[in-house]
């Protein structure tokens, strides 16, 4: 729900102080219980202007979201994709190859991950094939458990986990830390 709708419900005016009470209201609930909330704070020129800095990397903060709990972010199931058909096809913000790189070997670069991001001799296989010309996300803010549609497969660690478009069940991912990292 929007804070207008929450505010309605509750029998409140829409005003600014009453909006900003019951944001505030919200993030001390947070910290006693799991309360998720998206703040629309960029604008679609902010974002274009941030992906055409050429050291922007292409990633998602969502967190892990289990299909069908609770209402995660949409970016969960489809930040790449989003930037792929939106950004780069419809927009032409980027071109395809960039927005590669910015989700590939650019983080693997800046994370100092030695073995990640390129295809190349005992890299690890990490492969997602694509139609460019169809892929997009699919989650929104209402029905934020969408799966990409325009991925055909994706390879993890040399192993399949999507085949002709389906989860095959496989999960060869493992957590990466980089050299920086102190237990």
């Amino acid at each position: 729900m929007s804070i207008s709708a929450i505010n309605q419900k509750l029998g409140r005016k829409n005003t600014s102080d009453t909006e900003a009470d019951l944001i505030m209201d919200l993030m001390e609930k947070a910290n006693l219980k799991r309360i998720q909330m998206v703040y629309h704070t960029m604008s679609e020129t902010d974002v274009e202007n941030i992906l055409r800095y050429p050291n922007t990397m292409i990633a998602s903060d969502a967190g892990v979201a289990k299909l069908g709990s609770g209402m995660p972010h949409p970016r969960a199931y489809g930040t790449n994709a989003r930037v792929l058909g939106r950004y780069v096809r419809e927009r032409h913000v980027i071109p395809l190859e960039e927005a590669i790189r910015r989700m590939t070997s650019l983080p693997a670069q800046r994370f100092r991950l030695t073995d990640r991001g390129l295809l190349r001799p005992c890299y690890a296989a990490d492969i997602v094939l694509f139609d460019e010309k169809t892929v997009a996300d699919q989650a929104t803010y209402e029905q934020p458990h969408a799966y990409t549609t325009g991925i055909s497969w994706v390879i993890v660690n040399g192993t399949p986990v999507v085949e002709n478009s389906k989860h095959n069940g496989q999960r060869p991912g493992q957590l990466l830390m980089g050299p920086g990292y102190v237990k």
